[in-house]
C-alpha cells in the first residue's frame, strides 16, 4: 500500500468527522492547537504529519484515534 494513499484515506476521514461534527477547519485547528492551514494539507492528503496531529485531532473531534486509520477490509493499492 502506498503512503501517499494512506494519507489521503486518513485525511478524508478527518475531513468527514469533521463536518458531521459541524465544526470548521478552523475551528478543529483552534481545538486541536494546530495551523488551519495544516487541517486544510492532512484532509487533503497533501502533507505527512505526525501520529500526534493526528492524535491532537481525535481529541478536538472526540473521536477513538483508532477511527482515522481503519482504511477497511481487503484495501491496497
Amino acid at each position: 500500500m502506498k503512503s501517499k494513499f494512506v494519507y489521503r484515506k486518513i485525511g478524508m476521514r478527518v475531513k468527514r468527522v469533521r463536518k458531521n461534527k459541524g465544526l470548521t477547519q478552523e475551528k478543529l485547528a483552534f481545538e486541536a492547537n494546530l495551523n488551519r492551514a495544516y487541517i486544510g494539507y492532512i484532509e487533503r492528503g497533501e502533507r505527512h504529519f505526525s501520529i500526534d496531529a493526528v492524535y491532537r485531532i481525535s481529541r478536538a473531534l472526540n473521536t477513538p484515534l483508532h477511527e482515522f486509520f481503519y482504511l477497511g477490509k481487503g484495501v491496497s493499492k
